[in-house]
């Protein structure tokens, strides 16, 4: 950790000190006399209650449900910490809930819980009847998968972030890269290191692995490395996760193995979700020309801009906040909740997901090497992806029936 980011941590420790946390609740209407309470309590609240028994549809409309998600997590996969346990979780969670209401007014509440996936599905659902929609987040991969699938059916989106959130904005990076290189979306030859939550949901909306929407165009060839090297159909070991086995299915058809200095020879696109330090300059230099390389784990990227560049990357993205073209879910999650809470949307599809990616790169109108995405704090994104994925949800058909 150099100086700057040690002085940031110690100014964090003292911030959350200081306020003992980022988050409270405020009330929306008056508690000052009598009729306040009459009205906001006992016995008015009765009338409500008995108003939503009737349609639990109706309380969309007057309570906290239509505006209020869920931020999920078990602690297990925290920031690049690691298992570090739902308590320790909680000031990444609330930082989230702050992001969804500076940037998308939505108030969201964080939920750390333990627990096997069972558990988490478990305690979801018993909680579910509060919310509008649930952010699972930094839940480990493979249960990460699980416990996202089996919630499908909640009726209100619910959408893992450290998956979907990444591979949304991995694609709208991707796309005005292509603008700016001039290479083609579905000529492209895409390595990504890591095969975890991230990067299995990368591969997946890259490739098009089960989306159906007309505006997804796969790349030509996608090879995923985990820590044993590339992963191919056949590899010994992967029957052990059915996600991985599922990834050598459906993709690396030319079956290379290696390294990832192997799976980066001719390679048109690097994407990092794993761990610093991995890529080398050498190994850029060996990718087609005019190579993009989005490095993005954190703090530490798999490569340094600089050592990209001189390995003659293009295009160089990261997910650090201190280096431009950053590559970061706040661009992402806002948008697509804000956008499903207000179509009344039940999940959110991979068509909703494409929209949202394509509403990013849109966003910037002329794309530059430098400047591939939107700043983070532009807070013109979110609207523009709302609108997005609000539209694509009802032409989909993703939303529930008043």
């Amino acid at each position: 950790m150099d100086a700057h980011q040690e002085e940031i941590a110690q100014q964090s420790l003292r911030l959350h000190l200081e306020h003992q946390g980022k988050l409270s609740v405020h009330s929306k209407v008056p508690v000052k006399t009598r009729e306040d309470l009459s009205l906001a309590y006992t016995p008015g609240v009765a009338h409500v209650c008995k108003y939503i028994a009737k349609d639990e549809k109706r309380a969309y409309s007057c309570t906290l449900k239509h505006n209020t998600i869920a931020i999920i997590t078990d602690g297990t996969a925290v920031l690049g910490l690691g298992n570090i346990g739902p308590t320790a979780a909680i000031p990444v969670m609330e930082g989230k809930a702050i992001l969804f209401k500076e940037f998308a007014g939505i108030d969201a509440f964080p939920i750390c819980i333990s627990g096997d996936p069972d558990d988490l599905i478990g305690h979801i659902r018993s909680i579910a009847p509060v919310f509008g929609g649930i952010n699972l987040e930094d839940i480990a991969a493979p249960r990460c998968f699980e416990i996202e699938e089996e919630l499908q059916n909640l009726g209100i989106p619910v959408m893992h972030d450290d998956q979907h959130g990444a591979a949304i904005a991995v694609l709208a990076a991707l796309l005005n890269a292509c603008k700016v290189t001039g290479k083609r979306f579905e000529d492209l030859t895409v390595v990504i290191s890591g095969a975890g939550a991230a990067g299995y949901a990368i591969c997946r909306l890259l490739k098009c692995i089960g989306y159906e929407d007309e505006s997804c165009i796969a790349v030509k060839e996608l090879i995923v490395c985990d820590r044993e090297g590339i992963i191919y159909r056949g590899r010994q070991g992967l029957y052990h996760n059915i996600y991985k086995y599922l990834l050598g299915n459906e993709t690396n058809i030319m079956h290379r193995t290696g390294t990832l200095a192997d799976a980066l020879r001719g390679a048109d696109v690097f994407v990092g979700v794993s761990s610093g330090g991995l890529v080398t300059s050498d190994m850029v230099r060996s990718m087609n020309p005019d190579p993009i390389v989005f490095a993005l784990s954190n703090p530490v990227p798999e490569i340094m801009p600089d050592e990209a560049r001189a390995g003659g990357a293009a295009i160089v993205g990261t997910g650090r906040s201190d280096f431009p073209n950053q590559v970061n879910n706040v661009l992402v999650f806002p948008g697509v909740f804000r956008g499903a809470l207000d179509a009344g949307a039940t999940q959110i599809s991979e068509e909703m997901k494409i929209a949202a990616a394509h509403a990013i790169a849109g966003y910037v109108k002329d794309p530059t090497p430098e400047k591939i995405l939107p700043d983070p704090l532009d807070r013109g994104v979110a609207q523009v992806v709302a609108a997005a994925v609000a539209e694509m949800a009802k032409k989909c058909g993703c939303v529930r029936e008043e």
